[in-house]
Formats: C-alpha cells, structure tokens, sequence
C-alpha cells in the first residue's frame, strides 16, 4: 500500500494534501506525503471567535445528550480504526499495532466520556445557617486549546476532546506541524458525525494547522480559558506563563525520564519482556518510554545479558511490516540528539551497547536506529536528561532505599516501576517515601497507560491529568453554591451585623 493509498483510505483527498505551505513528510522512508495549508495568526483569531460561538451553544445541550454526540464518535471510530491506524504509522513512525492501539485508546476514551456524561456529579454540604443548604456545581468554561505532540498524533486530543465536550466546552486543536494528516482526518470523521447530530453547532471542534504563531494565538487568549499542552518541558516553560498571566487554566504533559527498579525477588522473564516493550516501542519515543533501569546488583549481570540477547533479536524496519517491533525516529534531527546523548554518554563513563543507525542503504532518507543499552557507573547529567530517541541506562544498587532516591533524582516525575515479589518493597515504593511520579507501577512497566486512570506526572511533567479518574473536573469551572430558604438572613460564623 502506497502513501497515498493510506491517506485515501481515510477520505483525505488530493486537492486537501497538495499545493500548501506546510511539507509533510514520512518517516519510514523521508518521502513526500502531503502539503497542507497552514492558517495565518488572523485566521485562528477567527477560529476563536468560531469556537466561542459554538460554545454559547453546546453548553445549553444537556450533558447526556453531549455524551450521546461522544458515543457516535466513538462508534465512527471504530469503523475508520483500520486506515486511520495506517495513516497514525505511515505519519509518525509507529508500528501498525501501536497504531492500532492509539485508535483504540481514542474509541475507549468515547465509552468513559459517554458515561462521564451523566456524573459530573456535584456535592450536597451542610451549612452551619438554619434554613440553609450549600451546593457544589461543575460548569462548563468555554473554549478549550488542545495542543499535542508527534508521537501520539490522535490519542491525546481525543482525552482531552471527550472530556471537554461532555463538559459542555467547544475545542481548537493545534497537532504537531510533523503530523498534521492525521489531525484532518480526524476532523473529517468529527464533521461527518456532527453532520448527522442536530444539536452540534457548528466549528464545535476545530483543527488550526499552523506554526508557533498560531499556536501562541490560543495560548495567549482570554476568549480560551484552558489550554492543554503535550511536548517537552521546553514547550512547557513556554506556554504556562503566558497563560498564568491572563489567569488562564493550564493542563501540562510534558517530558518523562521514566525508570524500573529490578529487585533481588523480581521475575526476570516478566520483567525482560516489560524493559523490552517499555524501552523500545515507538522507537522510544513515548513520554513513558523507559529510560533508566536500576537493578540490583545480585541480578544485574544476568538481566543486562538477557536483555542485550532481546535488543540483538529486534526485528527492526517499516512500521507497516508484519513482525516488526521498531520502526523509524521521526526524523534526523532526532537521530542527531541520539548520537549526540550516546557519545555524551560515553565521555561520563558509560558503555554503549547499540545505537547505530541501521537499514540506510533501504531508506536512505529514513533514520532507523539499533535500539541502545548504556550501562553507567553512576547517574550522570546526561541519564537525568530526557533523550527522545531507543536509549536506556542501566545502572546498580544495594539497598532498596538508594534505588528509589538514584529514580526519584530526575526533573522529570511521570511514570514508574518496580519489579518485585516483596511486599515490603512495593508498599515502601507506592509509599510517601517512594516515587515521586505521577504513575507508580509494580510489576508492569511504566509504560501503556490505560483511559481509566488520571494520567499525568510531577516536576518538570508539568502536574496536569488528563484522560480516566477526575480528570474531568479541569475542563469545568467549580461553582459553591447557598441557598437561603428561611425568612431570616443569619450570617456565617455567627457575626451580628443589624441596621
């Protein structure tokens, strides 16, 4: 199957991915795969405008009936699920059962939001005034900016799109400038159901393909009450003081410096297979990619060979091949900052393992990498620093509680693991005493979230949730609500106050 055969396949015509400014290119082999047109500074001014008109409108709609609109989503996803998972490969470099995973994730996030829909429940609290009852409501704001990153090019609006909808909020999407196909896609299956759904207003959801300068349009709104922000933490220092200025909400996902701790008890066979996927999938270039292994020294030698027989047997190549585990890096400046982080890696005392660039001769214009493995004799700077490419630092320990301090010694505080049959070990690491990150797992790595959950890491993470739990509750407004009705106005805390 062609390129184009894979944008064809999810109703992307020529016409709407020829002749633009914006140059789309594959990373599986560096080939052209669409131009499309980015919108100017003025035109996502307008977009706002758009987007706050439709707001006015949605939020008169019950919630139940936004989460009927969610489920017929939902159902068109599922439908679309197969060419859209080609095309989330063919744009990102992920293989095609992660594609197919993300399309999931976005079709499991419908069936949460659709019963979401009927509890965005409220309290009932007692008030110390007779004839007196005080309420807690959740309210919907307005417009919300979804911003995201290459690597998971539709999952993540769709956790913050579900959410925000039922919620009663319109939504501006800005996807990465590196996967924009995908984003209009999207948009072409939203259209289609809000098409057939009399209650949806029109630009409910919108997509703003553009560079930084449209992105700031929404970041520095006050008509854009929540931006929710996935990239790097660099990305993140940017936008989160523009918002907070104008007293704006900020949802922040951003980087992850993600460890597994490998204890004396662990099972190595379970825990090899959890460092393999966790390391190496999406050519690790997930935020919660594993990044550092800290094994115990009783294990270290015979896990470090077990997992270097794995990493020899990867089978690595196109993303759309059937059996292949690893497919590309998104581009060559992300191969540069791996070669840069292993030679980096090596001047601090490290040990490489991998980490060339491999099948160039196939794909000349495609930067596949041999997944590397760095032994370290310490945490360096280069190990606290995230690196979005297959890299993964191994080091030793001797006691439990210096492989927790040696995880928790990073900015970055998203995902965690530990791999143990102890029971004293895992509660002291779900403990206060223990990971410091947003997501703590034991036997399981720390990647592969499911919708269920808040998802959402500390630090330089940036402290947002999005997706499973209460998540919901950042996209809506908390209202404290008393209600007098007696024939007296006694005031609080017993203050007599006569005229």
């Amino acid at each position: 199957m062609t390129h184009s055969d894979v944008t064809r396949a999810v109703g992307l015509t020529p016409t709407e991915i020829a002749g633009g400014d914006l140059t789309v290119i594959s990373p599986i082999d560096g080939e052209l795969i669409g131009q499309v047109e980015m919108r100017t500074a003025e035109e996502a001014t307008s977009m706002i405008a758009n987007g706050v008109r439709a707001y006015h409108a949605w939020r008169d709609v019950p919630a139940p009936r936004r989460g009927e609109f969610v489920r017929l989503l939902g159902n068109k996803l599922r439908e679309c699920k197969e060419p859209l998972a080609r095309l989330v490969s063919t744009e990102c470099g992920k293989i095609f059962q992660e594609g197919l995973g993300e399309v999931q994730e976005m079709i499991d996030i419908c069936d949460f939001a659709v019963g979401l829909s009927r509890q965005l429940y409220g309290l009932t609290m007692p008030s110390e005034r007779p004839g007196h009852c005080m309420r807690e409501l959740w309210q919907p704001m307005g417009v919300c900016g979804v911003i995201t990153a290459f690597n998971f090019p539709v999952a993540v609006w769709a956790w913050n799109t579900c959410l925000a909808l039922v919620a009663g909020n319109s939504v501006i999407w800005k996807p990465s400038e590196k996967t924009p196909l995908t984003a209009l896609a999207v948009q072409k299956i939203f259209d289609e159901v809000a098409a057939e759904f009399a209650a949806a207003p029109e630009a409910l959801a919108q997509v703003l393909i553009g560079d930084a300068s449209a992105g700031s349009v929404l970041v520095e709104s006050k008509d854009v009450p929540i931006i929710s922000a996935t990239g790097s933490t660099g990305m993140g220092r940017a936008v989160a003081p523009v918002v907070a200025a104008r007293f704006g909400r900020c949802i922040l996902e951003l980087g992850g410096n993600n460890a597994m701790i490998v204890t004396p008890s662990a099972d190595l066979d379970m825990t090899l297979r959890a460092i393999v996927f966790s390391a190496v999938g999406t050519a690790g270039q997930r935020c919660t990619s594993l990044r550092r292994v800290i094994v115990h020294e009783q294990v270290y030698a015979t896990l470090i060979e077990k997992l270097k027989k794995a990493y020899a047997s990867l089978k690595i190549g196109s993303p759309l091949d059937d059996n292949v585990l690893v497919g590309p890096l998104i581009g060559r400046a992300a191969f540069l900052q791996m070669e840069s982080a292993l030679a980096t890696a090596e001047e601090e005392g490290g040990t490489v393992f991998g980490g060339e660039r491999v099948l160039a001769d196939e794909y000349p214009n495609g930067y596949y990498v041999q997944p590397a493995i760095v032994e370290m004799p310490d945490q360096t700077d280069i190990v606290r620093r995230e690196t979005f490419a297959p890299i993964l630092y191994a080091m030793k320990y001797s006691t439990f509680e210096a492989a927790v301090a040696l995880q928790n010694d990073v900015p970055q505080g998203l995902s965690s693991c530990v791999f143990s049959t102890n029971v004293q070990e895992t509660e002291y690491f779900l403990s206060q005493r223990g990971s410091d990150c947003g997501i703590a797992n034991v036997n399981i790595g720390p990647s592969g979230a499911e919708i269920g959950g808040a998802f959402g890491g500390e630090k330089e993470t940036g402290g947002g949730r999005e997706s499973g739990s209460d998540a919901w509750k950042a996209y809506m407004r908390r209202q404290t609500v008393t209600v007098n009705y007696s024939e007296e106005l006694p005031l609080a805390q017993g203050i007599s106050f006569e005229v």
